[in-house]
């Protein structure tokens, strides 16, 4: 059997190229070497590179994305792409690849922007039965008088987050009118578009979603109860902050209707590859809100979509065997 070539993209241009490459690790560890050969390829803003076994940095050709090994000359057959962020999760690289015919194993290049961008999403999905947003204010630039305006509309307390940011990074809870200029100026470092929404009270949850051999598979929810304020960078990454429990605690109803919501927004964003909803269940309707969707979600051996993996009882090597076989359908 010809092993097919696979450039394991990582890297990326924000604070989260360390968990990208982070997640890329235990990619490489469980790809399958009978089927691939992997060539690891970082991309940064100024520079992008195959690092060879050796250390030595290959530069990589940006006419067909190619690089030259020995004298030879290596296309890949496909990209598994773990870029966090930009270029890798915002739509840029991977519209890059479409220009040269490589396929890879993320969201095209509109919904991977779309999806970077947490009102439009909202926009999109507010219409799928089931699911509910909370109310929000998207903004544009920051000025004086602006959170007085917010106050007018919204109630206290609100999530102030950068409107295309991961990791949690510049977002705040404000509880108090005091914390909310400071909340903006920190979110428009962070991006030139800020999100402020009002808070969901409830439970925390995050649903990994794949396609793979023609259909759609909904994996079971993971629980997030975070000692800290909300599922902030530290939470996220830093063991013992959070507690994650998979499958989430939810009554079979619930399971049952989630799953119907998690497919229904997988399929309204036009997604591929393998993504992450978060979503709260308020603590009085028991009503689903979105939160976000992560369509380059973390793969590292504590993340989410891990956890989700080995609950059905499937192993990460056949997991991304699954992942990377889907993109040349």
């Amino acid at each position: 059997m010809i092993k097919k070539k696979i450039a394991l993209v990582m890297g990326g241009y924000t604070g989260e190229s360390v968990v990208s490459l982070k997640s890329a690790a235990v990619v490489a560890q469980h790809l399958d070497e009978d089927r691939y050969e992997v060539f690891p390829v970082h991309v940064y803003q100024d520079s992008c590179y195959h690092l060879a076994a050796n250390g030595e940095k290959i530069p990589v050709d940006f006419n067909d994305f190619s690089i030259s090994l020995a004298g030879e000359k290596i296309k890949f057959d496909g990209v598994f792409n773990i870029i966090h962020g930009s270029p890798g999760e915002d739509g840029k690289l991977v519209g890059y690849f479409d220009m040269l015919g490589i396929p890879y194993t993320t969201c095209d290049s509109l919904t991977s922007s779309i999806t970077m961008n947490k009102a439009y999403t909202k926009n999109i999905i507010a219409d799928i039965p089931d699911l509910h947003v909370a109310k929000s204010v998207q903004l544009f630039e920051n000025y004086n008088g602006l959170a007085e305006e917010l106050l007018e509309k919204l109630s206290l307390p609100i999530f102030v987050k950068p409107n295309s940011g991961g990791s949690s990074i510049g977002m705040s809870k404000v509880k108090n009118a005091e914390e909310l200029d400071l909340a903006l100026d920190l979110a428009f470092k962070e991006d030139d578009q800020v999100m402020v929404e009002e808070f969901v009270s409830g439970r925390e949850f995050s649903i990994g979603i794949y396609k793979a051999k023609g259909k759609i598979t909904v994996l079971p929810s993971t629980e997030i109860i975070s000692s800290k304020e909300f599922f902030d960078f530290e939470a996220k990454y830093k063991p013992g902050v959070s507690e994650e429990i998979t499958p989430g605690r939810m009554d079979e109803r619930d399971v049952e209707k989630v799953k119907k919501i998690a497919e229904q927004v997988y399929r309204k964003l036009n997604c591929k590859g393998a993504v992450r909803m978060d979503y709260f269940l308020e603590t009085k309707t028991d009503d689903f809100y979105f939160i976000e969707i992560n369509t380059v979600p973390g793969q590292t051996e504590t993340s989410l979509i891990s956890q989700q993996v080995k609950a059905v009882g499937m192993n990460l090597k056949d997991f991304y065997t699954e992942l990377i076989e889907e993109m040349w359908h």
